[in-house]
């Protein structure tokens, strides 16, 4: 099996745009190449899945078990050429300072994968030795198997940084990479590229290979992928059927928002629902007339505000939604999926959009992050994924808040290194409908399916 990491020294050290110009290199080479990225990002995903063609998996150590994440590596992976996954923050980074929780480095060992380590080579010279020589030293165990140079200008100082780690280090350098404005990528092309822009994009990645593969040896580094297999213990299947819920499933629809203005799903969470045989009806909040006739419906996080003028024109959708809820639908919204089934979204320019009006409540964009992070919510009442008392993992990122009197239905709390460091309250539920901030991953808890599941037969 051919598989490899390309991780970072630290966030911002250019391992996404390597990552991208590599993938983008091997699929020129018609290779099958099955992309993955280490953590809850769905920002990145989005341009593995857009340049390989095949879905981006997360491997996210805080909401899969070992066993969960080798079992998404052996699906996803059986059919490829190679895997590429690109790492989180820098390579020993996770949640806390346990280098073995959450971290690229551990994610590379529970999948047997060896790792390129991209350094920033700007303003460093045999220097660089010092700094891989450390990250090769503080776990053996990682299988650090050669180094990128990023951001550097002239082949002279590449040679000097390849001798030097070459000579104090033992390993290889398999090339470097130039500052390059060019390739600089806007976040907010998160999840569904817009049409529009597809050809745009499509010669933006073909640029960045062809500059990828004028500075970094690719040929070597599909040589030096090759990997031992992993071995999972858990199969999906078997743990569905033990909760019966393919019984459960059975002649069940399910309506998923997706569209510019939604998007953010883990391709697992979706899979499930397709080997549940349930079927999918993808709807758009945005352009269609009324949710498709449905069991159950999910909205996912994204971009209401950004799209928030056109979400408040769409009235005959959002009251399409509006009376699902009425009439007791079960309905799972997370992130800008809350914000939608609020009453109202204030937008950066301060206009304020109607939204659906499920929970009262106005979101507010602010100009710094409120919530990052792994954190995880006990249910303090019953709701549409979970019992009173059920724990949920997962992850939340926004740049909004939620202003209401609405009642809480989560005690939310972040644990790092064993400790309580913040406790807030979180998640609203009315009728059969659950709007929440959490981001998670099905696969962590399939309770969440079971429960929505037996809210349809109700």
């Amino acid at each position: 099996m051919k598989k490899i990491m390309i991780a970072g020294t630290s966030s911002g050290v250019g391992k996404t745009t390597i990552s991208l110009g590599i993938m983008r290199a091997l699929t020129k080479r018609n290779l099958k190449v099955q992309p993955y990225k280490v953590g809850p990002d769905y920002i990145d995903p989005s341009f593995h899945t857009f340049i390989t063609g095949r879905d981006s998996r997360n491997l996210d150590s805080y909401m899969l078990d070992d066993e969960k994440i080798k079992y998404i590596v052996n699906t996803a992976s059986k059919d490829a050429d190679i895997s590429v996954i690109e790492g989180v923050m820098g390579l020993y980074d996770g949640f806390g300072t346990d280098i073995d929780n959450c971290s690229s480095s551990y994610t590379s060992k529970i999948t047997k994968t060896p790792v390129i380590l991209v350094i920033n080579g700007k303003a460093m010279a045999a220097s660089a030795a010092a700094t891989v020589l450390g990250y090769l030293n503080l776990d053996k165990n990682v299988n650090i198997i050669g180094v990128i140079a990023n951001n550097v200008k002239t082949e002279s100082h590449f040679n000097i940084i390849k001798e030097s780690v070459k000579k104090y280090c033992g390993l290889e350098v398999f090339g470097y990479f130039p500052p390059n404005d060019k390739f600089a990528l806007e976040s907010r092309h998160l999840g569904l590229v817009p049409m529009d822009e597809v050809e745009k994009l499509s010669e933006k990645f073909s640029s960045l290979a062809d500059e990828i593969e004028k500075y970094i040896d690719v040929d070597r580094i599909i040589e030096l992928s090759e990997s031992e297999e992993v071995v999972s213990k858990f199969d999906l299947a078997e743990e569905m059927e033990k909760k019966n819920l393919f019984e459960l499933a059975e002649g069940k629809t399910v309506a998923i928002a997706h569209d510019k203005a939604f998007n953010f799903y883990y391709r697992e969470n979706i899979e499930i629902f397709e080997k549940l045989g349930i079927e999918i009806k993808y709807f758009s909040p945005l352009e269609d007339v009324e949710v498709p006739t449905c069991d159950f419906v999910y909205i996912g996080g994204g971009f209401p505000e950004i799209f928030a003028e056109e979400l408040e024109k769409n009235e005959s959708i959002r009251k399409s939604i509006f009376d699902l809820y009425e009439n007791n639908t079960p309905i799972y919204a997370e992130c800008g999926g809350l914000m939608y089934l609020g009453k109202s979204i204030i937008d950066k320019s301060g206009v304020e959009r109607s939204m659906v009006g499920i929970f009262e409540g106005v979101s507010e964009m602010t100009p710094r992050l409120r919530r990052f992070g792994y954190c995880e919510g006990k249910a303090i009442e019953k709701t549409v994924i979970s019992k009173e008392g059920d724990c949920i993992r997962g992850h939340e990122f926004h740049h909004s808040i939620f202003k209401s009197d609405e009642k809480c239905a989560y005690k939310m709390r972040k644990i790092r290194d064993g400790k309580v460091v913040d406790e807030w309250e979180g998640g609203y539920s009315k009728k059969n409908t659950l709007a929440t901030y959490l981001h998670t991953h099905f696969y962590n808890n399939l309770d969440c399916i079971e429960n929505i599941l037996k809210n349809c037969e109700r």
